[in-house]
This record gives structure tokens, sequence and C-alpha cells, in this order.
């Protein structure tokens, strides 16, 4: 197969161009060429998607076309160049306007409003997913196959976020100084995400296979705490977890999700129980599979060690120790 990935050089684009280089696919990057560089094996087309599109793509018949955009007017002028590929538009959960229904499908969730905006969607998650929204309505109208993946948390090797990273780095620091890793309360509430390299060979096999329709992209629910012990067993580390109160959390100005001083991926309080409980049955028998997550967090953590400036987010182990101080007197 001929496969077009816009994008290519950075974390899940990377990730589809090398799974579709590795099952020996024809693969055409189309970048701008300074985020990184793309997979050994695929081609560079040098591409501003706020300019027209390069004659040396729509002089080229592909098969398939994988779009990550966020940008309605990118998407379209894509679109409209390849109305003929079987299309993957990978979107966000962000997209749905119920987060309080557990076990919400695409099938039983509403959307967000759609917004056609090409502005940078800096005002928080229900922007971006109506910027989504409205990307995924022109792929639907506009080609003749289109397959659309909400992905929630996308973790592995390469994350620039930092936000999974955390655990596998703080469960190695434990490993190293024998002090406690601290958890936020409940221990058992519900978390999905997905592996990058799964995300990856799933877009390519449903490329192959042609899959059309509306799925999420991430893991069956699980209790955190059975995530944190796949952490654990992929790391190696078996430290003591001490369980912190949300409201105690608060009090030591530990903020949630991502960024300096958090605790990352942990949302008590900022979204709806469903936010995390999507049932996807209806993904994995189309093709999604979902690998140990003691798999993930051994091969995060090499990459981590292999890549000194690669972003790790949340607590420090200065602070959380001195959190720990603070809470056990």
């Amino acid at each position: 197969m001929r496969i077009l990935v816009l994008g290519g050089t950075v974390f899940l684009s990377r990730a589809v161009a090398a799974a579709a280089v590795a099952r020996g696919h024809d693969v055409t990057c189309a970048a701008r060429g300074v985020s990184g560089s793309v997979p050994d094996g695929a081609t560079l087309v040098r591409w501003d998607r706020s300019e027209a599109v390069p004659a040396e793509l729509t002089d080229t018949e592909f098969d398939a076309v994988v779009d990550v955009s966020r940008i309605p007017s990118q998407v379209r002028a894509a679109v409209a160049a390849f109305p003929r590929a079987h299309w993957t538009f990978v979107s966000t959960v962000n997209v749905y306007a119920d987060t309080a229904t557990v076990g919400g499908t695409p099938a039983t969730l509403p959307l967000l409003d759609p917004v056609e905006t090409d502005e940078d969607p800096a005002s928080g998650p229900e922007v971006y997913g109506a910027m989504k929204v409205a990307c995924e309505n022109i792929v639907r109208a506009g080609t003749t196959a289109a397959l659309v993946i909400r992905p929630g948390l996308i973790v592995g090797p390469g994350d620039p976020s930092g936000r999974f990273t955390y655990w596998p780095a703080r469960f190695a620091e434990a490993a190293d100084d024998g002090l406690p890793v601290l958890v936020p309360e409940p221990v058992d509430d519900p978390v999905q995400l997905v592996d990058v390299r799964d995300l990856a060979e799933w877009v390519v096999t449903a490329a192959e296979q042609g899959t059309t329709g509306d799925f999420d992209g991430v893991s069956r629910p699980v209790p955190r705490s059975e995530l944190l012990a796949g952490v654990a067993e992929g790391v190696g580390a078996d430290p003591e977890l001490v369980a912190v109160a949300p409201d105690v959390l608060a009090e030591h100005e530990v903020a949630q999700w991502a960024g300096p001083r958090s605790i990352p991926f942990w949302v008590a309080g900022l979204v709806d129980g469903g936010f995390m409980t999507h049932d996807v049955t209806s993904s994995l028998a189309a093709g999604l599979r979902i690998r140990p997550f003691a798999d993930t967090a051994r091969d995060t953590l090499a990459w981590l060690r292999a890549t000194p400036d690669a972003k790790v987010t949340g607590l420090t182990r200065a602070e959380e120790q001195e959190v720990l101080a603070t809470v056990r007197g």
C-alpha cells in the first residue's frame, strides 16, 4: 500500500509511519521537517499545511491517509486533495459533550458542537475537542472511506507530555533511594490510556483492512492500583505507596493532571466520572490490542534513560517527600 502520513516526525504520527514501514508499505510523510526526522524507510515531502498541497503529493495516488491535525482548514485541504483514499483521522475523547456517563461509547455519547477556527486552542480541552469535531465532520463528508479514532491519554516512548512518564521515572527513583511514593486517593479510581505503539499498529491494521466508523482508542478502564502495579513490575521496583486524600494534597498546593508540582494522570474533581470509563468493546473487536502496562513502563523508562532532555512533569522527588513528611507527621 501507498500510505500518506500527514506528519510523521513526532510521537504518534511517527509511530504510525514506523509501523507501516515495518510492514513493508510505501510510506510518505508530509511535514515541515522541523520537529524531528521521519523513520528510516519513509520518504519525507516537505509541506507547511498553511500552504497549498505540493504537486509531489497530488501527483501520487495514495491508498491510505492518516491525519492527526486539529486545524479544520488543514484537514479540509488535505481531504480535497486525497478524497478517494482510506482516511484515518485521529481525534480525541475530548470531543464528547457528556463526560458523566460511565461506560459510554461513540454510539451513545453526544459530541460537542463543532468549532471552525484556525486559532491555537489554548482556551482548554472543550475548544480543542470542538475543533476536532469539526475535523471529523470534514473527513466523513469528503472521503469515500473514513475511520475516526478517539484516543485518550497516549503514552510510551517518545511521549512529549511527560504525564505517564512521571510514574516509571518516580518508581525508578524509589528503587534507588528506598523512599516511599505518594499516590492520590482513591487508589482504585478508574484510568484509561493507550501505548503509542499499540495505537499506531491499529491505525495501520485498519488501513490495511479498510476499517471505517468511529472508535475510542484507549484500554479498558482499570483501577489506578492495577496500573501502578504494572509500572512497578516493568520498572523492577516495589516501593511503599502512601495514599493521600485529595483535600490534603490541595492544602499542600499539589495540582492535578500535569505541570509543575502536580501528580500527573490524576484528575479527581477535574472531570466527571465517565471521562476514563469508556466501553471499548467495539475497538477491541476492530483490532485494537493493548500490551501489558509493565511493558509500556519498562520501555518508557529505557527511553527516558536514553533521552536526557525528555520531559517529565509533576512533583520533584524532594517536593513529594516534603508533602509526605508533613502528612505522616
